[in-house]
């Protein structure tokens, strides 16, 4: 029988693990509030629609970019999650194993989950590109309107009550191709009903290292809205407004 005593000790090192990560040296005032468990019932008809749906990205041929996948790169952690991360595009480690975000900035990802008190089992993960971009280039146009209702779907699916979005291109994706990263990053937006925070994207954090300060203010923004049931935020409001 294992002993909870090293369970809860794995867990708070990991925790503070991700907090260095992120160049945080003081831990958080207080632990998000743990998610309500679903039904039985419920979770088995998420994960079968979950599951239909990445049955019918497999057979999509809704733009060339599956000619040269080696794997379609759907989501990964819980349908029940109330916090969806959401990126760009699978690079070359997603595209070989078939799961988001498990290179360098996917690393960089699951320790920020960790700073948060959460585990990566307890989020949902997803890109807005199922496919990979051949050289990691940047998603077109067409490629992401291809993909966008796989997605959407997701969000139906899932309903998670907190989305963060990775980097410029998700945060295009969800509000609009004018909306620049470095001005809306950390406020909070409405996306059909849920409350959207965009950050930066972990590969951006991992060139430009000084910019963990202000990703970690916006999981800390992410983390309060959790903990109060939110569910639509206010247009716009800052971490500290």
């Amino acid at each position: 029988m294992a002993d909870p005593r090293r369970a809860l000790a794995g867990a708070l090192r990991q925790h503070v693990e991700g907090l260095k990560a992120l160049g945080v040296t003081a831990l958080p005032r207080s632990a998000p509030t743990a998610p309500a468990p679903a039904s039985r019932a419920s979770q088995a008809s998420k994960t079968a629609r979950l599951a239909q749906l990445a049955e019918e990205v497999r057979k999509c041929h809704r733009c060339p970019l599956y000619r040269t996948r080696t794997h379609p790169v759907i989501s990964d952690g819980s349908p029940n999650a109330k916090l969806m991360f959401i990126g760009e595009a699978p690079g070359r480690d997603e595209d070989l194993q078939g799961v988001p975000f498990v290179g360098a900035a996917g690393q960089l990802l699951t320790k920020m989950i960790q700073a948060m008190g959460f585990r990566r089992e307890d989020v949902y993960i997803c890109n807005v590109l199922k496919d990979r971009p051949p050289g990691n280039r940047t998603p077109e146009p067409e490629e992401m309107e291809a993909c966008l209702p796989f997605l959407e779907e997701q969000l139906a699916i899932v309903q998670p009550r907190v989305i963060c979005t990775l980097g410029a291109v998700a945060t295009k994706a969800l509000l609009g191709p004018h909306i620049s990263i470095t001005k809306v990053r950390g406020e909070t937006r409405d996306y059909h009903g849920i409350t959207l925070v965009p950050t930066f994207h972990p590969a951006y954090l991992l060139r430009n290292p000084p910019a963990k300060k202000f990703a970690w203010a916006d999981l800390k923004l992410v983390k309060k809205l959790l903990e109060s049931g939110a569910g639509g935020g206010r247009q716009g409001a800052r971490e500290g407004s």
